[in-house]
């Protein structure tokens, strides 16, 4: 569980998150949605330690994040795993590296450990026989594969994915969000998914914490979200759906 208590963060006198409250829970998938510049992408950096709040408190189960010096977040970190925006592998390092690089760098597993390790994974998260290909051989949707198989190599407790379905086709966003909710279920992890895509909210958003201007506005289920009387919500609803079916239908 990740508890957020009356956080705030401001940049240049500009405040960007504003008093925000809220839990996430092990085994759901918990969702982040708004437009750009809602603040919502400060918010999950904050969460993981990439930004100094500066006030309010993160919890990491019983263990408060925002007190611990530098060797205590790095021993939470161990415990993360991170699904970035555009995959961001490593386009020199093979699918085999890409997996392998987070347990070179925390681990002093053998070789042999290591191998297995990655192969488990990508199994998993089913690529198979792809161990020697890099990134500009594979598709959109492998990539985000592999990019899951390297969140997981670590076997987190804790994991955030910043806009998953970025750049994929509908289909292929449609397979990652199952396997992102599959993996959060089989291992119950917290996990704390970025999107302002509809199809994600309405298919896995578990929990959906509302972001408007800095300020969490709403927070419910996916069957709830279209029986909100939140304006702002139903505007950003509106539009996103607005959106989609214009791209669909050039």
């Amino acid at each position: 569980m990740i508890k957020v208590n009356n956080i705030e963060k401001s940049f240049g006198g500009r405040t960007i998150l504003k008093d925000i409250t809220t839990r996430f829970e092990p085994g759901k998938t918990n969702l982040i949605i708004g437009k750009s510049g809602s603040g919502k992408t400060v918010f999950l950096k904050s969460l993981v330690g990439l930004h100094d709040i500066d006030k309010g408190e993160i919890w990491y189960d019983d263990i408060l994040f925002t007190k611990l010096d530098f060797a205590g977040k790095k021993t939470i970190r161990k415990e993360l795993g991170m699904l970035f925006q555009g995959s961001a592998l490593f386009d020199s390092l093979s699918v085999e590296e890409n997996v392998r690089f987070p347990l070179d760098m925390f681990t002093s597993q053998s070789p042999e450990e290591k191998l297995e390790r990655v192969n488990f994974c990508l199994k998993r998260v089913n690529i198979l026989n792809s161990n020697h290909l890099y990134p500009s051989e594979l598709s959109g949707g492998m990539k985000k594969r592999v990019a899951i198989a390297r969140a997981i190599a670590l076997k987190p407790r804790y994991l955030f994915c910043d806009e998953p379905n970025s750049g994929l086709d509908p289909k292929t966003a449609i397979v990652i969000d199952a396997l992102i909710k599959e993996i959060t279920e089989e291992y119950n992890i917290t996990t704390i998914v970025n999107t302002h895509d509809m199809n994600s909210v309405m298919e896995i958003g578990e929990k959906i914490i509302f972001i408007d201007e800095g300020e969490k506005c709403w927070e419910g289920t996916k069957d709830e979200v279209l029986e909100s009387d939140c304006e702002k919500l139903n505007d950003f609803i509106f539009a996103n759906t607005l959106a989609r079916k214009l791209r669909d239908s050039k």
